[in-house]
Parts: C-alpha cells; structure tokens; sequence
C-alpha cells in the first residue's frame, strides 16, 4: 500500500512539473514570456476566498501586469545581479531548502515518538564512563570494555547504587548513588532517552553511547505523566548550614502557619504575610505552571501527591527550607495537535533532529550513486602536520599534486585535493585529535555538505512549488529596490517635487472650521464657579492660576487645544454662545473658552506632510507605470486568458 502511495506521489509530482514546463505563455513583457502556469499559482495564492469569474481574472491580470513591468525594468537595470541582491536571495533560498532536506517520514516519526514519551514518565539511575565523541578506536574500546565489566557485576547481584558510588565518573554520582529521578521525552540527550524508554522496569540496559560517553542505565519506575500542575506554596527559609537556634525557629515558625491554615486560615493571605519567596509571595504563593524535573524532586513529589484541587500538603522540607504546597489545577498531557509545534521546534535543537539529515543523506547517496575510496581518504593523513594545529596548513601546499578520487556523486568525482581544500576551511588552534581523527571526522560533514548542495540544485526541477517559491522571492526582491529607488524613497527625498506636489493639489489637504480654545481644568464646582467669574473679568491665564492655585497646584490646570468642529460638544457650544461654557466629567469640571474661530483653510505642508508624502508616492508610481507601459509593449493572449478557472 505504501508503494502505491508512493508512487502516485511521484506521479503527482512528475506531472505538476510536466504541466508547468508546457504551459502555454499567457503574457509576454518586452522580450519576457510568462506561462499561464505562473499567472495562476499567483493569483490563486492571492485569491483564496474569491470566485475566479472573468471580471476578477481580468482585474488580476492588470495588476499582474503592472507587477510583471517593473520586475522586467529591474532586471534590464541589473538589479538582479547586485551583491546585495544575489546575497538576499541566497539566505531565502537556503531558508526555503530546509524542509526538503531531510527525511519528512523520519521527522513525522521523531514527533509522534515525543509524543508518546511526554505521556510517560521514567525513573532511572545511571552510570557513567566518560569518553570522549572524538577519540580513537582503542580507547573507545577501553571505555566499552570498562562499563561491561562494571555492568555485569551488577547483574551478579551487586547494588547498582553501590557500584555506580564509588565507579561512575559523573561526579553527582558520590551524593546520588546514579539515581536522576523521573523524566520524559526531551529532557535527556536522545540515545539515553532511547535506552531509558526501551529497557523494561528493573532491568539494565547495554552500554549506551552519548557525547558524554559510555551509560548502563538502570530503569527504577514507569509511570503515566502526572501532567502540568498550577500550585502556590509557602517557604520558611532553612538552608544546609543554619544553626541549631535558626532551624528551630523555622521548623516552628511553619508549623505555626500549618495550624493557622488548618483553623481556616486563607492560604494566599498567609502566603502573601509570611512566605521568604516574595516572587510568589505577591500573588498569594502561586508558581508558574510546571511538570516534572523542573523542581526539587521533594517539591515536585509532595504537588504531585496532591489528590484534589485545594488540597494542601503537611509540611516538608527541601534544600532551600520548609514548604507547605497548595494544588490549585492539574492540566494532563495536551493533545498531539496542540503540542506539535512545540515538539517540532524543540526536537530541531535537539541531536534528534539528526536522524532525518542522516536519512535524507542516505537516500540521496543512493539516488546519485555515491560511490568511496577510503584508503584514497586516508592518504591524506600524511599531508597534517603542526601547522594545522596553528592555523597555517595549505592545501595547494601540503598536498600538491594529490588528485586521487575518493568520492563520486551524480558522475562527478571528488578529489583529495577537493577533500584537502575542505580541510584547509576546518583548521586551527582549537583542532583536537590526531592526523587520522582530523581526516576521518571531517568526512562526514564533507561528503553531507557535497550531498545537501548538489540535492539543492535539484529542488526546483523536481518541486515546482519550490520554484515558484523561489522565483517569487525574486520577483518580489527586485520589486522591493526598484520601487524603493522610484517611488518610496524619491518622494521622501525630493523635496522640491513634493512641495510642486504639494501646491498643485493642496485643495485636497484642508483644514474644517476650527476653534483655539483654552481649557479650564478645575477640581471642583466652587473652584470652576471662581475660574468662570475671572474669565468675564478678562483676568489673564497667570492671573487666574496665581489667584485659584495658591492653596494648592491640583486646584486648576490650563491647556490650549485647537478642535475641528464637531469634535468636542462643549467647545462648539462655547463657539455658538460666544462665551465659556462649562461641562462636569469624572468628578472635575471644564470650562471651554474659544479665543479665536478658524475658518476653512488648506493645511501647511508641514502639517499634513505623511499624507501628503503617501499621495505623491501614489503620484510618482502612476508616472512610471505610464512610462513602462510606453517603453514594453505587453502582449496578452486571450484565448489563454479565457481558459483560466
């Protein structure tokens, strides 16, 4: 079944890029055809919720055009071969690549594996045997050879505790016996997980490698994921080393808000009172949601042990004191569609993420059959010396005339001095391991780095979306400078050009009936009364304030505010009466005093520069489009146009 799948997959493919190599041309702009194909992936792209009649065809199709003309005036100005530009689309083009190279199938199943893990918990102990990622065949072996014995002591009836006590060289090992408590899907690095969910309850795994070293994992527990807890606790500080005196005083001090809670006490209130985490302390105690492994296992433990919303724990004791915890919520594990993205993201840093590289590089080493010649590889052990330590190592130099092929994809060989080319980008003073390391570990991002860019070259011919992707970006680029250059930053620039704009349209840009008015901001009826009789006495404005602020700056404050009109009621009621007129709002009284009425009259360029500005922009846009639509003649073939749906 799932080669049927596939091949019609592939079918599918084959002939959407068939249709799109023989669509008839729709268009041509000067010397450039553009396909029906091309028309369509756009417009359907852009029209989703519309009804593709023939009215909204053609009205795309003017809007294309004008698109299509100046990507074509940009491409005759060489925009498109600018450093600028080719560096632009090259960071889009790798960001775009990405999910075509690697292992889809791998991917969907990395998730749905994390998924199942989140829903489990495991408690294990481990030990360790470190090893370093890089070293050499003999002492990898050493390390293996050293944790197998060590492991089958164990299964002889040897405390796994004790032996991972005085063996292991995780140090945490002398205080935790090897014991890391629960944990779930992506909270260890990907091989130890792998071991830890696969190897049964009470059993001890085979050595498993990690960049760590060499782990045998014993499995203590598994269990389902308790899920995310909201909790608020109190804390009564109490850490290792207080004195006697000090710990008594906290023990007692937490029992005596133990009893007050007991009597009924609120707990949030008692929180926010008495609790030395005054983060949580401020909102009644309450932490941020958490799961496990993100607290002190006895923190973690004694919120878990809780049955029910606002049931609260006895007291108990951590490394940073006394806790009392209160459940607030429990929200289980979210489902798979709710999580996905979130998995995705964090499975993409971590090692998991490899695999799908891992499988894409083998499926495309098996399509363009690749083909190796390690002992041709291994010649160049020879050519490291000191300098590739120092940062000095030549390729040309240190491996002159070494043409050997030790690699071919797609019918094209690679050679050592390709290889040693590779290498001379890969030197220096933070380099590590020996001759042999250097050209054995360095490979295989070689010959991924030789598979990933010849696969990139494919994309397009084989993924037409990919195409128009990419060729829409570029479109879009050259759009963006050229527009740019003569509309957006032009009519900032030109001020001489913006002002003639400016003058020959100004009628566009008016001022309605406007009213400078002086407003009264007064603290209550008896002031505002005050204030009302010292405008009809024509005190001035520093008069009035000397006068009514004297006892007390919150009395009155005056502002200037010019309204349209019909913006403010009060103040056009003061324009009609001409005189103040007085309005009580939120406890405070105003009093609106029109100085002077304002008549219609065409706004200063400075006071309507931004939509001016954006008119001229439309203006000096329209000027060039009239100037392409002179210079390229558009030709629109409509019997291709009548067959688009």
């Amino acid at each position: 079944m799932k080669k049927l799948t596939l091949s019609a997959c592939v079918l599918s493919a084959l002939t959407s890029v068939a249709q799109t190599n023989n669509s008839p041309v729709l268009m041509e702009i000067g010397n450039k055809k553009v396909t029906k194909a091309e028309f369509e992936n756009i417009y359907h792209k852009n029209n989703k919720d519309k009804v593709a009649d023939k009215k909204t065809i053609a009205e795309y199709v003017e809007l294309f055009t004008n698109f299509k003309l100046k990507v074509k005036a940009a491409e005759d100005m060489g925009l498109d071969t600018s450093a600028t530009y080719k560096s632009e689309l090259e960071g889009y083009r790798k960001n775009v690549s990405q999910p075509y190279l690697t292992d889809k199938e791998v991917n969907e199943k990395l998730l749905t594996e994390a998924y199942d893990r989140t829903k489990m918990n495991v408690s294990a102990s481990h030990l360790l045997i470190t090893c370093d990622a890089a070293a050499l065949p003999k002492d990898t072996l050493i390390a293996y050879n050293k944790v197998m014995a060590l492991r089958a002591r164990i299964l002889k009836g040897e405390s796994f505790g004790k032996v991972a006590r005085e063996n292991s060289q995780d140090p945490s090992a002398k205080d935790n016996a090897g014991e890391l408590g629960y944990f779930s899907a992506l909270q260890m690095v990907y091989p130890f997980e792998n071991a830890a969910f696969n190897t049964k309850v009470g059993e001890v795994s085979m050595p498993v490698r990690t960049k760590f070293g060499y782990h045998i994992v014993k499995v203590n527990d598994k269990r389902n994921d308790p899920g995310t807890i909201t909790a608020a606790h109190i804390l009564v500080l109490s850490k290792k080393g207080a004195s006697a005196e000090d710990s008594l005083k906290a023990f007692a001090k937490i029992n005596e808000i133990n009893d007050r809670i007991k009597k009924g006490d609120k707990f949030a209130e008692l929180a926010t009172q008495y609790s030395d985490d005054k983060g949580s302390a401020r909102n009644g105690g309450e932490l941020a949601p958490f799961g496990i492994n993100r607290m002190v296992a006895e923190f973690e433990n004694a919120a878990f042990a809780l049955k029910n919303d606002g049931d609260v724990s006895a007291p108990f004791k951590t490394s940073y004191g006394w806790h009392i915890v209160k459940r607030i919520s429990v929200k289980p594990v979210a489902s798979y569609a709710d999580m996905k993205a979130d998995l995705k993201q964090r499975i993409q840093k971590d090692m998991r993420s490899q695999k799908g590289k891992e499988s894409f590089i083998t499926k495309v080493k098996a399509e363009y059959k690749f083909t190796e010649n390690l002992k041709n590889r291994d010649e160049l052990t020879k050519t490291i010396d000191t300098s590739f330590f120092n940062g000095t190592w030549k390729a040309a130099k240190k491996a002159a005339n070494m043409n050997k092929v030790i690699c071919t994809l797609a019918g094209k060989n690679y050679t050592q001095m390709d290889y040693a080319t590779y290498l001379e980008t890969h030197q220096g003073k933070g380099t590590k391991g020996s001759e042999q390391q250097i050209v054995t570990n360095n490979y295989t991002p070689y010959v991924e780095a030789l598979c990933t860019n010849y696969e990139t070259t494919q994309l397009a011919t084989k993924y037409p979306e990919y195409k128009a992707l990419i060729e829409e970006y570029k479109d879009g680029i050259l759009l963006f400078d050229l527009t740019d250059q003569k509309v957006w930053s032009a009519a900032i620039k030109d001020s001489v050009g913006l002002q003639k704009f400016y003058d020959a349209n100004k009628q566009n840009y008016m001022w309605e009936e406007r009213y400078e008015t002086v407003t009264y901001k007064c603290k209550d009826a008896k002031i505002c009364e005050n204030v009302n009789k010292m405008i009809a006495k024509k005190k001035t404005n520093d008069e009035i304030l000397k006068v009514i602020n004297k006892d007390s700056q919150l009395n009155l404050s005056i502002d200037r505010v010019t309204y349209k009109k019909g913006e403010n009621k009060t103040a056009d009621a003061a324009a009609s009466i001409k005189k103040p007129a007085t309005v009580s709002e939120n406890n405070m009284y105003y009093t609106y005093n029109v100085d002077k009425i304002l008549p219609v009259a065409p706004k200063a360029l400075n006071e309507a520069r931004g939509i001016i500005t954006a008119d001229y922009q439309n203006f000096l846009e329209k000027e060039w489009l009239k100037e392409l639509h002179a210079k390229y003649v558009v030709k629109v073939n409509k019997e291709v146009l009548d067959s688009i749906q």
